[in-house]
């Protein structure tokens, strides 16, 4: 939108210089155009300062998202996460939707601003319904693992440079105490109402939280995570000269205080509670539709997660078609490895040979480090390519790592930190490998795709640091479209050289895909149809190779995020149709690097305004 703006005014003021003062009465037709024009221009630019000063707003109430995103306010802060901030938040996001509505002309808009106020409304809308079923979520699981972002706060995001930023970190100790009591009140509201998580989930909480406040200075044990960090950070300030090593003792010793008197007690607070309550969980998990008004709360996740209008039914039959598809491709993928059996026969090969070298890495530290080093290779090898396939590239570089040992789960899913918008610290691919027979080899490159490059990274790094859109557009996420480009992504890497390159890569990318496919099934099988927890995991073993441990992870993640994994295969299928599409109505005029800039260049959107965006781009390529 801003060359389009540049190459706009440029042409009004050309027009100005050249026109005779005789014809510019209102009744004269070039005038009409320029007026409608500059009245676009004016109508769409207010727009775009008011959604960046509403945005601006909304963004220094969360310390947090200003963390994230690499600035320096609040910084010695931690979010409210009481109750009434939330409807504080929510009243906040109704208010600014009415003032939108009434103080700005839809019709005077530029085609993107009109993408941006329809995406404004969007999300106002699915914010409101989302606060609708705030007492059926879970505050305390094993995915959003809200109890381990504290200390993954304080380790991976908050920068030190300054013995300010040093005191700030001082501050957080006890504001994530604060932070976890309130989340712990929350938690025993929605419980009263009869909404408490699977059983498996306080097990995780639990021992997670053990995790963190087990070593020193908690317990007579080796330095805990969280300890070794401030005492690093500290020693930096006082290798640049910035802390005299007396001012540095006494600083580490109120970390101490902090950490031992406000810290430990909040997760032993935690942990009683996840100990009283745990008797009450059932001892079969079930979906969503058992809670207070669960299918209606189902309905509103997918809706929420797909972007689309599709029911749980739809859903099903999409994934049951996908799995069908998928194994007949494996039969040929397992024909080109050499195996004799049967597609099932080789899910056990698969899945049960973890001594077999080419299959496996060793479970050992050598091993870790041999999937970490692959990993970056994989995605040094994408990077060689990019060029060839997107115009936009990001600034921002990223890494592989592994999950700190108070998070990491045994098979439990890889997954991306974002990088910050001015590139200052790079987006991370994070692995859990404490239990490498739940890491295959063949699933190491499409992971390393979808997490890194062209996945995760690429889509949101660009979006962070996109110019000539509105704010909140560059910083936005839906799963739909961020997952879905993600699997997209895997699917991409396969058209680029050197991917893939032995039979068994392949059948991972098939199995990645298939994973997604299997979840439409099960996701909907759970929370819609009534499915078990064994019953899933049985489905899942059925259709893919992937291992128990991973089968078991992946069940229990649906049942505490329903909804969210449907989201991988419904954005693919959407952008691999978006694009099959462009390719036929442009015929040569194709552009693959156009085409994936187009989707990439407007940053997250539903999928219902992406198709518009595309449909608009192929006209624009038609025209010219």
């Amino acid at each position: 939108m801003r060359l389009s703006l540049i190459a706009l005014a440029t042409t009004l003021a050309l027009t100005a210089c050249t026109q005779a003062p005789q014809s510019t009465t209102p009744t004269d037709a070039s005038a009409t155009v320029v007026t409608a024009q500059q009245s676009a221009v004016d109508e769409s630019a207010r727009l775009n300062e008011w959604f960046n000063a509403k945005y601006e707003a909304e963004v220094l109430e969360s310390p947090i998202n200003l963390t994230y995103l690499g600035r320096s306010e609040r910084k010695g802060e931690i979010d409210d996460f009481s109750p009434e901030a939330m409807a504080k938040s929510i009243a906040t996001k109704q208010a600014n939707l009415a003032q939108l509505k009434a103080q700005f002309d839809y019709s005077q808009l530029s085609d993107t601003a009109k993408i941006s106020y329809d995406f404004w409304v969007y999300q106002t809308e699915q914010a409101v319904a989302e606060y609708a079923y705030r007492d059926n979520s879970y505050v305390f699981d094993q995915m959003t693992a809200i109890h381990s972002f504290f200390p993954q706060l304080l380790i991976a995001l908050h920068s030190v440079a300054t013995v300010e930023d040093m005191e700030f970190y001082l501050q957080r100790i006890s504001g994530s105490a604060h932070g976890l009591d309130q989340l712990i009140a929350s938690s025993k509201a929605i419980a009263a109402k009869g909404v408490r998580p699977p059983y498996f989930a306080f097990d995780a909480v639990i021992n997670e939280s053990q995790k963190i406040i087990t070593g020193a200075p908690f317990t007579d044990a080796p330095d805990s995570a969280i300890w070794s960090d401030a005492k690093t950070k500290v020693n930096g300030l006082v290798e640049a000269e910035l802390l005299e090593p007396a001012e540095a003792d006494v600083l580490l010793a109120d970390i101490k205080t902090a950490l031992v008197t406000e810290l430990k007690p909040a997760y032993e607070r935690l942990i009683q509670w996840q100990k009283t309550d745990q008797v009450n969980a059932r001892a079969q998990a079930k979906g969503v539709s058992a809670l207070p008004d669960g299918q209606a709360y189902y309905n509103q996740r997918l809706a929420n997660q797909t972007t689309t209008t599709l029911t749980a039914d739809e859903v099903h039959n999409i994934g049951l078609a996908e799995v069908t598809r998928l194994k007949n491709e494996m039969e040929v993928v397992k024909a080109e490895f050499g195996f004799s059996g049967s597609l099932q026969e080789f899910f056990v090969f698969l899945r049960e040979n973890k001594d077999d070298e080419r299959l496996y890495y060793p479970n050992t530290d050598a091993g870790r480090q041999g999937y970490l080093d692959d990993a970056t290779a994989a995605i040094n090898k994408i990077k060689a390519v990019l060029p060839e396939y997107f115009g936009i590239l990001p600034k921002a570089d990223m890494v592989v790592k592994r999950v700190e040992a108070f998070r990491e789960q045994d098979g439990a899913a890889q997954h991306y930190s974002p990088s910050t918008p001015d590139g200052s610290r790079p987006g991370v691919y994070y692995a859990h490998l404490s239990d490498m027979t739940a890491m295959p080899k063949r699933e190491l490159e499409v992971i390393a795709y979808h997490e890194g490059l062209p996945g995760h990274h690429m889509q949101i790094a660009i979006s962070l640091e996109l110019k000539g859109i509105p704010t909140f557009r560059q910083q936005s996420y839906l799963n739909a479209y961020g997952e879905g480009w993600a699997l997209y992504s895997e699917w991409l890497a396969k058209q680029m050289p050197g991917t893939y390159q032995d039979p068994l890569s392949e059948f991972g990318r098939l199995g990645s895909e298939m994973w997604r496919a299997i979840r439409l099934v099960v996701d909907t099988g759970l929370h819609a149809k009534g499915w078990s927890e064994a019953q899933a995991i049985a489905y899942f073993k059925e259709n893919s190779a992937i291992t128990s441990e991973q089968a078991q992870s992946e069940v229990r993640r649906y049942l505490v995020m329903p909804g969210q994994a449907t989201g991988y295969k419904i954005g693919m299928l959407k952008i691999q149709s978006l694009r099959a599409m462009a390719e036929e109505q442009l015929g040569d005029k194709f552009d693959i690097r156009a085409f994936h800039d187009t989707i990439l260049g407007g940053g997250a959107l539903p999928m219902t305004i992406l198709e518009r965006q595309v449909k608009a781009w192929i006209v624009a390529q038609q025209a010219k």
